[in-house]
């Protein structure tokens, strides 16, 4: 579990698919604080497990489904990512709960500063559109933001100076793609709302002895 409140901006050194398992090293240096094989670090708002650690790198592996559902496939060397360590019972929750769970890629699609501020917009699948309002929290690339306008098939999120500095987004131009996570209670909420989703219709209870 995480927060969205991103510790570090690491360093892609290398990306390594086609190999089993498929292999991502980062260079990093405030999350190694601390940090063992084993432990979970969010990386651009995907979960993934440290393998082996050197004194400025730490090496995770990537599973197929991963690769699939996420920008990860994407990164050249060089490129910034977000970092954040899970969170520990002592953490500070600055922002939401992130699980790390990728629900789908988004492509960046406009950009305005205002003021001191920079607004995205970002259009989504459905299947993440559908559980988005204004106010509500969205992990983009791990980041914890309140989605400020929600369109047909697009968002707008807007970052203070402070984001800007700290996180990747900044660095991305119209067209680049990014990892989201919808709030885990819009998930729950939508669940109990609408159960015919997950096939649990009147129909199927009353088949199974619940009416």
């Amino acid at each position: 579990m995480f927060t969205g409140i991103i510790e570090e901006i690491g360093t892609v050194e290398r990306l390594e698919v086609g190999r089993r398992p498929h292999l991502l090293i980062i260079a990093a240096q405030r999350v190694l604080e601390d940090t063992q094989p084993g432990d979970s670090i969010n990386v651009n708002g995907a979960c993934l497990t440290v393998t082996q650690l050197s004194p400025r790198t730490f090496t995770v592996g990537l599973m197929p489904e991963t690769l699939r559902r996420s920008n990860l496939g994407d990164l050249p060397p060089g490129e910034g990512v977000n970092l954040e360590r899970s969170l520990t019972p002592q953490s500070r929750l600055g922002g939401h709960f992130v699980q790390g769970h990728v629900d789908g890629v988004g492509r960046i699609v406009a950009q305005r500063p205002e003021l001191d501020a920079l607004w995205v917009t970002i259009s989504a699948p459905s299947e993440v559109m559908r559980y988005l309002v204004p106010q509500a929290y969205i992990a983009v690339d791990g980041v914890s933001l309140t989605v400020v306008e929600v369109a047909e098939s697009a968002f707008s999120v807007s970052l203070v100076a402070y984001t800007r500095a700290h996180v990747t987004l900044p660095r991305k131009r119209v067209g680049d793609k990014v990892n989201l996570e919808v709030d885990v209670l819009a998930r729950y909420v939508d669940k109990l709302l609408h159960p015919e989703r997950e096939g649990l219709t009147l129909e199927f209870l009353a088949q199974h002895g619940f009416m």
